[in-house]
């Protein structure tokens, strides 16, 4: 049992940083039925740019280990956000109206693109993060082991995650947002400007990833170039199960895989961990093609 609530602490804390990954998957393909594939790579840049701030403040020394955090993430969120507004001008913008295989690849090539500058900025070698800037506090219950950092990336993430759902189903912008991605044509003759809801879409979506790979970073203690291929991958298995295009599919979808896959790496084999979470997409698509709680038009964004 002690073995089993331990998976579950990991599996939670894991979910939650897919959760985020996936919303920004999941906005995206509401509004513009596209799969932005260069999403796993920004939230990787994210990662980075937290580091390289985490590391040049803590290497200054003099600044509460707290402050640094949430300089990092504040930083890495704008950074984020911008690189998505211009990801959104450059390689989604001039191909909207044109066939959608354009757009994929001209996804694929900004994901390439975004996954080399990294590696050229920092390096091709795995970095790590330095010791001492989150809480190394855990907690016990029997052999359960919870430190302060799953805490952290748990909580945070659930309060970004209900934000956001509120944002978008509460606010008079939230309803531009559902209207555009229901209709477009009818929004912009309701008065929305779509094309700044897609802007929003885009800065909203990568600032969320940009927590998530900072999260990443933070829990691992390390950052690798080329990571954003596995987690936006399975940022992306996360949208699919909850049902792209569905704010609370993503959030459910992104739990459920975190769960699932450290179960799997727990009771079963870790080298097999990835080859059954593809198992369980293939088992959701039989089953349920559309995901968990389906691609309800009106709830997508």
């Amino acid at each position: 049992m002690e073995t089993f609530l331990q998976q579950l602490v990991n599996g939670l804390t894991v979910g939650s940083i897919y959760a985020l990954i996936a919303l920004g998957y999941t906005m995206v393909y509401g509004i513009l039925k596209l799969i932005n594939f260069a999403h796993g790579d920004l939230a990787v840049l994210g990662a980075f740019i937290g580091l390289t701030v985490i590391t040049g403040l803590a290497g200054a020394g003099g600044a509460p280990a707290n402050w640094i955090v949430i300089v990092a993430f504040v930083l890495a969120v704008l950074v984020v956000a911008i690189a998505g507004v211009l990801l959104e001008f450059t390689a989604y913008r001039p191909l909207r109206h044109a066939h959608r295989l354009s757009a994929v690849v001209s996804a694929l090539g900004a994901s390439m693109f975004i996954e080399n500058g990294i590696m050229l900025i920092w390096s091709p070698q795995t970095l790590t993060f330095p010791e001492g800037i989150m809480p190394e506090t855990t907690f016990h219950y029997g052999s359960v082991v919870i430190s302060a950092t799953q805490l952290f990336i748990v909580a945070i993430s659930f309060v970004l995650m209900l934000a956001l759902y509120l944002y978008v189903n509460k606010t008079r912008f939230g309803t531009a947002i559902r209207a555009s991605a229901i209709d477009q044509d009818a929004a912009r003759l309701m008065g929305i400007n779509v094309n700044k809801v897609i802007v929003s879409v885009f800065v909203l979506g990568p600032a969320l990833g940009a927590i998530g790979g900072l999260f990443i970073g933070v829990y691992y203690r390390q950052a690798v170039f080329d990571m954003g291929w596995i987690y936006g991958l399975n940022a992306f298995i996360a949208a699919i199960i909850g049902g792209i295009g569905n704010i609370p599919g993503a959030m459910i979808g992104g739990l459920l895989l975190g769960l699932f896959s450290s179960l799997a790496g727990g009771y079963i084999s870790s080298t097999w961990q990835q080859a059954i979470v593809f198992g369980l997409l293939i088992l959701i698509l039989l089953v349920r093609p559309t995901g968990i709680l389906g691609e309800r038009v009106a709830e997508k964004v």
